[in-house]
């Protein structure tokens, strides 16, 4: 028999489930609902038209409503806002926002796909500023004219987050002088504070204003004031602190809304009406790792959720093993991924747990191929079972592929030993023999097994200012273009020979450029007779990225003698 399924939304959820429900029924009548111009569009690219990657905004568009009917005889309504649900008579009111009239529109299944809208507060002088907010191609395509008339336009972004990140690099692209302002002491929440501070270099070495732990208070005279006093010309101002999730008509049906602040919905993505699901960013999600709800406004875990729906309404079983929250991002020359818990995340949540990191960074690929490059890799994990919490990775290659091994990793309850394990493809020119990730494996067993001891890079200035015996055995030229204040240089390839040198009665802090040889060296030592010695992870280079950026916008005094960042 032929049902009628209603659906409020396109785009990641909407568009996903209308599709997915036409290929398991072609008798069903679906009416999807858009009150925007355009009811599939690719929302993740939106930043992109800004650089001219992406030259013509109608390119964002992926389906048309024709096509739509065409190919699914699916009814597409764009323009058509859902403004009201019956309930007990199972029926929606809805407004045609172009000819303002309103009609109904029975169900035998409606579908919320409503999504998030920006978060726009009321900053005193906003209203006599240039405010843009993206969210849509219409938004994407408004902010590219403006900035377009006036090229030597001040543009201020606010909020360091994945849109406030991805819009600065490409008006930076695009030639504009940008200023990112983010309230909190740092950007990109999935990574932690150490992994971050090569995001912050590259921002700034790409010629980005980044304003940490400052908010903005209010708009003057074309100009943003800070709590700090200090004013930054705003010609154009990009509001992207977040989103809120849009649950207007959910909750004026009276549907449950969760602890998080979005719509409550069981397993199969249905809230307390059995005829009305909810997917997108709209809802609250069950993290796995964390067994807390959440919101997770990605595009991923949309189209999964909206499969599951699909399913669901058609009697296909659904499993529904929540969410970890895995993801991308392009900085400039630069990717970052992650996925899991951070300790951020661990200490916020006030998690439970105990853990340790294995912090390292080794070549993405061969180190004779041409572009290989450094890849910093950070995996947490818990102890003593070594089972797989989380992971970050930062680097010019593919820090994507890492990380899925490890996503994967988490969603099938890996530990550090199956990670070492792992048999994964290799040439020269993708990666090395021993990967990333077997490399992240190795070293977090050698920790869970207590073969060494490791302080992070944010203890150094710490052991500096203490005056701790720091040892760097780089070899001399490494030493001579730049080093740890304080740090006597004793090269791997002397270690041996000089071990009168180094003092059996204080606790010794090992490094070299990337913590490989210090790991040899701190090996060698404890079989040599010295007891309390640790590694320095992330070691010289992790050292001088953690460092710089603070060390530069702070005006503090560096614990190193040289920056070297090769």
């Amino acid at each position: 028999m032929s049902r009628k399924i209603l659906i409020v939304g396109g785009v990641a959820g909407g568009a996903s489930a209308a599709a997915r429900l036409r290929r398991l029924n072609e008798n069903d009548r679906i009416i999807m609902f858009e009150k925007g111009p355009h009811v599939s569009f690719s929302n993740c690219c939106l930043p992109y038209h800004l650089s001219d990657v992406i030259e013509d905004a109608e390119s964002l568009v992926l389906m048309q409503p024709e096509k739509f009917f065409n190919q699914y005889r699916i009814d597409a309504r764009i323009n058509n806002e859902v403004i009201d649900i019956d309930r007990r008579n199972k029926k929606i009111k809805v407004k045609d926002l172009i000819s303002n009239k309103e009609y109904e529109e029975s169900y035998d299944k409606l579908i919320l796909s409503p999504g998030a809208k920006p978060i726009v507060p009321n900053i005193p002088g906003i209203e006599n500023i240039n405010v843009f907010t993206v969210r849509n191609v219409v938004d994407i395509a408004k902010l590219k004219y403006f900035t377009n008339k006036s090229p030597e336009n001040k543009v201020t972004v606010i909020g360091g987050g994945f849109v406030g990140v991805e819009v600065t690099e490409n008006l930076r692209e695009a030639g504009y002088d940008v200023t990112l302002i983010e309230a909190s002491k740092q950007i990109m929440k999935p990574f932690d504070y150490d992994m971050v501070q090569i995001l912050h270099k590259e921002l700034d070495d790409k010629g980005v204003n980044l304003i940490l732990e400052d908010k903005v208070v209010a708009f003057e005279d074309g100009h943003t004031i800070l709590d700090s006093g200090r004013k930054i010309k705003s010609d154009v101002v990009i509001m992207a602190i977040g989103v809120t999730p849009d649950i207007k008509l959910a909750k004026k049906a009276e549907l449950d809304i969760g602890e998080s602040g979005a719509i409550k919905v069981d397993h199969n993505y249905c809230t307390n009406d059995k005829d009305i699901y909810a997917v997108g960013d709209a809802i609250e999600v069950y993290n796995a790792l964390t067994h807390k709800k959440t919101r997770l406004p990605l595009a991923g875990p949309a189209q999964k959720q909206a499969r599951a729906v699909a399913d669901h309404i058609n009697n296909i079983q659904v499993r529904n093993t929540g969410f970890i929250g895995s993801s991308v991002i392009k900085v400039f020359d630069l990717n970052g991924a992650s996925t899991g818990l951070n300790e951020n995340m661990i200490k916020e949540l006030d998690i439970n747990i105990d853990y340790e990191v294995a912090r390292i960074i080794p070549s993405d690929k061969v180190g004779l191929m041409p572009g290989a490059s450094p890849m910093h890799f950070k995996l947490i994990f818990e102890v003593p079972t070594g089972k797989i919490l989380g992971a970050q990775a930062i680097g010019k290659g593919s820090v994507d592929k890492r990380v899925d091994v490890i996503a994967t990793l988490i969603k099938f309850g890996g530990t550090v030993e199956d990670l070492k394990d792992l048999e994964l493809c290799y040439a020269p020119t993708f990666s090395t023999a021993k990967d990333v990730v077997n490399h992240a494996g190795y070293v977090a067993s050698n920790l869970l097994n207590n073969t060494f001891k490791q302080v992070p890079v944010t203890k150094v200035r710490e052991l500096v200012e203490k005056g701790e015996y720091i040892i760097d055995v780089r070899e001399e030229n490494e030493f001579e273009l730049g080093h740890v204040v304080g740090a006597k240089n004793i090269p791997l390839s002397q270690l041996r020979d000089r071990l009168d040198e180094i003092p059996k009665d204080k606790t010794l802090y090992v490094h070299c450029r990337s913590a490989q040889r210090s790991y040899n060296a701190v090996l060698a030592l404890k079989q040599l007779g010295f007891e309390n010695i640790y590694n320095i992870a992330g070691s010289f280079l992790g050292i001088c990225l953690y460092e710089y950026f603070n060390d530069k916008t702070k005006n503090r005094k560096p614990i190193v003698t040289q920056y070297n960042f090769n």
